[in-house]
This record gives structure tokens, C-alpha cells and sequence, in this order.
């Protein structure tokens, strides 16, 4: 139904590679084309016609994002360069002035590399500690295991809403108050949550959330850092320059504007952000329930096609996304991937930045299929019959 809507699904390409990033529909290369086209201005700093409608679409998209994730306001809502552009500012804006070298930090060793080397150059400048929650046999983080993991040193959990290469999904509103009854604070790399499932940040509560444009039918090069208000207005600036403050003189004495402004130095990604509240009005037009929902039909039909091949290894058979990591015995995954690319199948193969996780599946990199719900049955059969075939497989990847 939606499919005639991306310009990339009228190639000759089945692209499994979502959770890299997603494909773009015509309404959001159109907004960004109209914005390079009609009204390429600078925005909060000019005082002429267009300038003024650059201000509006950017405001704009602040609220979408706003209304999207449930945030109380829209000074909540900071506009950054992606995830990993927000969790540094979280670790460093944030936890670096308030962490002591007692303190520990609790994450998860199947995070993404975006949500692990933070806290350790964190902990390498002010000495706090690092600890991962262990997983349970399907490589998934328990309530349990989070509440054994927590010491009277735990200040901070940061952990993925979901995981990018087990997919999945994670208690957050429950880890959440396990941690607020114990005035530890909780940060969510919501990479491959926000455009998947619904994120109400105030039923889940949590303080901070990080989450990119390019995942969600958006740009690249444009994320968003959400923060509960009085969080955010303690969050050091990283990055400081124009547009974030208000006075300065020669005797370095500065006073920058109230937030969000006060963290977005400099010109931001106008393009991107003014993409972004086009791809986000775009989810709400197909209903984000509707899109997971899609995603797990898909999964699973991916899954009873893969079940019966005995060359084919699941590791991640229990999810509730659309991400499915696997290894065709005895072939170096990537091999698996150029092979498949010769029939112009697009899926990831590595250790997906997660290079810890390793040690708890016994395998240093698989396939990474990753679905979104412009996908098709057909597609997923057309990736199954090429899959089949060991030998072929073995005599066309070179």
C-alpha cells in the first residue's frame, strides 16, 4: 500500500538493511527540496519574509517531535546531529558534573558502540566505574538481572529500547521505576525503538532519550536529545558558538539563552530537522501500532521460512521486532552478503557496532536482516530461495 511512496523501492533492490538506516518517502525528499528550493534561509536570525518561514517549519518540527514521543514541552525536545551526537551531550553535558569517581555506571553488553565508549572515556576522565547487566539465555536484559546488577554506587542505566541486533524489546517503564525508587537515573538509546514502537517518554518516565532522524524515514545527519525539563535546563552546552547565547565581552563573561536553544550552537541541520517533522507526520499518517504490528507479521513469516534449513543458525529467535541476526554455517557472513548482493539483496553483516555482545552469542559477527513495514512477503521469499542452497551459496560468493 505504501510502498509506491519510496522512490528506492521502484529499483530493482529488496533492502533489508533498516536498522542501518531507512528509505526515504517522496514527501520528505520533497519538503527538504522545497525548503533548498523556495525558502533557503538561515533560521532564528534573519528579519525578512522567508526567514520568518524557515522559524515556523523548524518550530514546527520540534512540536511534531514533541507530540510524538509525548513530551510535556517542546523546550524538551533538542535537536542534534543523531543519536550518538545525544548521548555524548547526555555523558558529558550532563553526567560529567555530577558523577564522583565512586559511582557506577550500569549498561548492557549487546549496546551499540554509540551507548558504550561514552561512558567508558566518562569513566576514564572522572573515574567512575562501568557495569553490564548480563543477558539470560535468549540474550535478552530481565528486570531480574537489572535489579541484581543495581549497587548503592548505580547513579545511572543506560540501555537501548531496543537492541539493533537481538531486537529486543526491553522493559524500560519497569526498569524505569525499579530505578527511580532508587534515585538512579535512566537514559534510553532509542535507535531502533522510536521508529518502531510507540515511546510515550512520560508513561515510560524516563530522563533521557536519544534517537536519530535517518532510522524513521527521515534524513541523515539530524537526531533528537529529549530531556525531562529540569534535566535539560542542567545540561552543560558541549558545543558553544552563535545562536546559543545571549551577550559576551572581553572578559568572558557569557550568558547563553534558555533552552533548547542554548544546545543548539551554531547553524543547525535546518534541511534535516524541517525532513524530520515531514517523516514524523508521515508515521502518523500509517500509525506507528500499524508499523510494528507489520514488522512482527513479518518476522515471524521470515522465521517459519528459515526454521526447517539446518545450514541456517537463528540467534535471535525470540524478538518483538522486525530484526532478524542469523549465520549460514560455515561461511563468513559477509561472504553471504556480497552473494546475496549479486541478486540485489541488501542486508548488514558484521558485529552491527556491537562488538561485546560476541562473547554472550559465541559468534564474532552474523546477518542482520531488519525489516520496516514497506517490506513484502514476496521479497522475503525471493530472500529465502536464495538462501536454500548451501552449495550455491559456497560457488557464487567469489
Amino acid at each position: 500500500m505504501y510502498r509506491d511512496d519510496f522512490p528506492m523501492l521502484n529499483k530493482d533492490i529488496i533492502y533489508f538493511d533498516n536498522g542501518a538506516t531507512s528509505l526515504k518517502p517522496k514527501c520528505v525528499i520533497d519538503k527538504i527540496k522545497d525548503y533548498y528550493e523556495n525558502y533557503s534561509a538561515n533560521a532564528h536570525r534573519g528579519d525578512y519574509d522567508i526567514s520568518f518561514k524557515v522559524d515556523v517549519e523548524y518550530e514546527n518540527a520540534r512540536e511534531e517531535v514533541m507530540n510524538f514521543i509525548n513530551a510535556k514541552k517542546k523546550e524538551e525536545v533538542v535537536f542534534t546531529s543523531g543519536t550518538t551526537d545525544s548521548l555524548n551531550m547526555i555523558a558529558f553535558g550532563f553526567f560529567q558534573k555530577y558523577l564522583e569517581p565512586s559511582d557506577e555506571v550500569l549498561i548492557t553488553t549487546s549496546e551499540h558502540a554509540s551507548n558504550v565508549l561514552p561512558w567508558f572515556r566518562l569513566s576514564k576522565l572522572i573515574g567512575c566505574k562501568v557495569n553490564f547487566i548480563p543477558l539470560d539465555e535468549d540474550y535478552h536484559v530481565t528486570l531480574d538481572n537489572v535489579k541484581k546488577s543495581i549497587t548503592p554506587n548505580t547513579k545511572v542505566i543506560s540501555l537501548a529500547g531496543v537492541t539493533n541486533v537481538i531486537g529486543d524489546v526491553r522493559p524500560i517503564k519497569e526498569i524505569t521505576r525499579l530505578a527511580h525508587e532508587r534515585n538512579i537515573f535512566v537514559v534510553v538509546d532509542g535507535a531502533q525503538s522510536v521508529p518502531h514502537i510507540k515511546t510515550d517518554v512520560q508513561d515510560l518516565d524516563i530522563d533521557f532519550l536519544a534517537f536519530s532522524g535517518h532510522k524513521m524515514l527521515g534524513p541523515t545527519g539530524v537526531g533528537v536529545l529529549y530531556g525531562k525539563y529540569e534535566l535539560l535546563n542542567d545540561l552543560e552546552p558541549v558545543r558553544v558558538g552563535g545562536g546559543m547565547n545571549e551577550s559576551f565581552d572581553t572578559v568572558d563573561s557569557v550568558y547563553y539563552k534558555e533552552i533548547p536553544t542554548r544546545l543548539e550552537a551554531g547553524t543547525p541541520n535546518i534541511a534535516g530537522v524541517i525532513g524530520l517533522g515531514e517523516a514524523i507526520r508521515y508515521i502518523k499518517k500509517v500509525g506507528i501500532d500499524k508499523i510494528h504490528e507489520r514488522e512482527i507479521y513479518l518476522r515471524n513469516y521470515l522465521i517459519e521460512k528459515l526454521l526447517p534449513m539446518e545450514h541456517i543458525d537463528i540467534i535471535n529467535l525470540e524478538a518483538d521486532s522486525g530484526i532478524v541476526a542469523f549465520n549460514v554455517e560455515g561461511i563468513f557472513s559477509q561472504d553471504v552478503a556480497y552473494y546475496l548482493n549479486k541478486y540485489n539483496i541488501c542486508v548488514r553483516a558484521g558485529n552491527h557496532c556491537a562488538k561485546i555482545l560476541k562473547n554472550a552469542i559465541g559468534a564474532t559477527n552474523s546477518l542482520r536482516v531488519s525489516l520496516y513495514f514497506y517490506n513484502t512477503e514476496t521479497e522475503i521469499d525471493e530472500f529465502v530461495e536464495l538462501l536454500k542452497n548451501k552449495q550455491k551459496i559456497e560457488d557464487e560468493m567469489i
